[in-house]
């Protein structure tokens, strides 16, 4: 039995399509059919069938494709052993992350591996909550975050590790009326207008807590990703927005205001699939995040 047929199956069963499969690992769709046809003769069953135009596991496919974390685990587990014969975790550890969260984590942890025989591959994107858990299909690690609990969205059968609890805040011009209080509350927002976060992005679940305790909406002129954009709009008077304590960066002509009354906490979370996290090495770059997000922690 080869492994690689566990982890095709596996990729298809969490990515749905050939065409999927076939973006995600860099072939073509007749490519990913040619090597599931080599499979089914391997192993003499059938383990794809037609539906429509696309293709879905059998019965067999599917028990194949949920032994592919179990049959990578051992392996893994093989690996961490030989690595703590010799006397240290070492090789490639790719880590996928959330811009905000990579801007506070990887310094620290990239200082704390100096000289060790770790080596990181970093990737960045932005995505929407419950899309994070399938890019630990791409990464040993994926720095997620959460703003409805400790474990994102999708992320069950994951391993999850919680890394820190950042304060999410209302950014301003430093002249703006509302710049003079402390702390902000949602009946201090009415008829406000917001530089905003696609929907379905965890920043935009903080607007509809405060829309529903206000009872009606806040406009929302504009929806963007990035935070450095989000900044230089709320600086040219666009509207207001809503960005990471630990990661913002500000000119003094912006400041930050916490928000009381709702739920403006997110939770920054190391997820990783339970094969990959046997590893040695995985596991010790998700302990020095962890600890360079507890630190975070309590300087915050």
């Amino acid at each position: 039995m080869d492994v690689r047929h566990l982890e095709l199956l596996r990729e298809l069963a969490v990515r749905g399509t050939l065409a999927a499969v076939a973006e995600a690992t860099y072939r073509t769709p007749s490519a990913v059919s040619q090597q599931l046809r080599t499979a089914e003769r391997e192993l003499g069953v059938p383990l794809v069938e037609h539906v429509g135009r696309g293709v879905r596991l059998t019965a067999e496919g599917q028990l194949l494709a949920d032994s592919a974390d179990e049959v990578g685990r051992v392996l893994a587990d093989v690996r961490a052993r030989l690595d703590a014969a010799r006397g240290e975790p070492r090789g490639r550890v790719s880590i996928g992350t959330l811009p905000s969260a990579g801007t506070a984590l990887l310094p620290g942890l990239i200082d704390r591996l100096r000289g060790s025989a770790i080596e990181l591959d970093i990737d960045d994107f932005d995505l929407a909550e419950a899309h994070y858990a399938a890019r630990t299909l791409d990464a040993d690690v994926v720095v997620a975050h959460s703003l409805t609990g400790d474990h994102p969205a999708g992320t069950g059968g994951l391993v999850t590790r919680l890394l820190a609890r950042e304060a999410i805040d209302v950014l301003l011009p430093a002249d703006h009326p509302l710049a003079q209080r402390d702390r902000l509350r949602p009946a201090d927002l009415r008829g406000t207008r917001w530089v905003g976060v696609p929907r379905g992005y965890p920043f935009d679940s903080i607007l509809a807590a405060v829309e529903r305790a206000l009872d009606e909406p806040l406009e929302r002129r504009v929806r963007v990703r990035d935070n450095q954009l989000v900044a230089a709009l709320v600086g040219a008077g666009v509207g207001l927005a809503l960005l990471p304590r630990f990661t913002t960066r500000l000119p003094p002509t912006l400041v930050l205001r916490p928000l009381d009354g709702v739920r403006s906490v997110r939770s920054v979370v190391a997820l990783s699939r339970p094969d990959r996290h046997a590893r040695l090495a995985v596991r010790t770059v998700v302990d020095l995040l962890a600890e360079v997000g507890r630190e975070l922690s309590e300087a915050g």
